[in-house]
């Protein structure tokens, strides 16, 4: 299989095989850079060398009933994180302040919790409203499970993207949350389209699942048709039952991105939580294949602040995506 022949299969949106799929995985190291520039041309012809800036605001912290096991907000973790309910709006909206001060494109407001009351949608639906009259962000929400009902209450105030990640393969996902199941997470994004929202649903690897399993959520990502496609690579926190986990190398986080490139042509796809700890200085090179990455941290953790990141898409020859006027 030549790295051409993915070129060509991506463009032409024809899916890899499960065997071709697994070959991008085990790509020798020594022909990263040859991957990497067969990503960059599927990349190019969506997005150019233009790069997505996004800014997550921990909306509400903690206290949640499900047990993620990644998760430090879980009901199983005992990291050592700031607990409090969904922030007022005036904190809200310096969080839009904030991303659009970073040259971010897209907001995220993420809360934790199984799933947002009408209460909750009600507060956010309020503080969506005034971010819009005041920014031209994109607007991304992550509130757990939801209804067809609560996403198109979003959408009529200016939401544009609900994100629910499906976070592994059906078969692992038993793995790593008992309380509820993979396919309530496919039941929401499903929900979100009906609703005419746009889907922002990706996962994490370095969990300890196989191969087999990467795959298959690329192909589940692929057959939703998800508009926006984070790929998280674990950031192991203290206190959490994933806390040990150590599956990744650069190179593997790196095939990774390619393999959801080459089976998403032309779907945003952002290289998210975890890029900093487990790409470390092979970091800019995720923009090969990636054309969105999160700046000014995570949830819980620290991550790289914007004038960082423009400097890192600047020297390697990208762009930052302006902001809407």
């Amino acid at each position: 299989m030549s790295f051409q022949f993915l070129v060509n299969k991506a463009l032409a949106n024809q899916p890899l095989t499960r065997d071709e799929a697994h070959q991008v995985l085990q790509t020798p190291d020594d022909q990263m850079q040859e991957l990497l520039q067969a990503a960059y041309a599927v990349r190019r012809t969506t997005f150019g060398n233009k790069v997505k800036l996004c800014v997550l605001m921990n909306a509400r912290s903690g206290l949640c009933p499900e047990d993620c096991h990644y998760c430090s907000q879980s009901s199983v973790s005992k990291a050592n994180i700031d607990l409090y309910g969904l922030l007022a709006k005036k904190e809200l909206l310096d969080g839009a302040r904030r991303a659009f001060e970073a040259k971010a494109r897209r907001y995220c407001m993420v809360g934790s919790g199984r799933g947002p009351s009408d209460e909750d949608i009600d507060h956010i639906v309020e503080t969506v409203t005034e971010i819009k009259q005041r920014y031209p962000l994109e607007i991304c929400i992550c509130l757990g499970l939801m209804t067809e009902a609560q996403a198109r209450r979003l959408k009529e105030v200016g939401v544009g993207w609900v994100n629910h990640n499906l976070n592994t393969s059906r078969r692992f996902y038993p793995e790593i949350c008992t309380t509820h199941t993979y396919d309530d997470r496919v039941q929401t994004v499903k929900n979100v389209k009906e609703a005419g929202l746009k889907t922002c649903s990706g996962g994490i690897v370095g969990m300890g699942e196989t191969d087999d399993d990467i795959v298959e959520m690329a192909y589940a990502v692929r057959e939703l048709r998800i508009d926006s496609i984070p790929v998280n690579f674990l950031h192991p926190i203290p206190g959490t039952p994933l806390e040990s986990a150590r599956y990744l190398t650069p190179q593997k986080c790196l095939k990774v991105l390619c393999l959801f490139r080459f089976l998403n042509p032309t779907s945003e796809i952002r290289a998210a939580g975890g890029r900093e700890v487990n790409l470390g200085p092979y970091q800019a090179q995720a923009l090969y294949a990636a054309n969105s990455i999160f700046v000014e941290g995570y949830l819980t953790t620290p991550g790289q602040d914007a004038a960082a990141a423009h400097r890192m898409i600047e020297e390697l020859g990208f762009e930052v995506e302006p902001v809407s006027a």
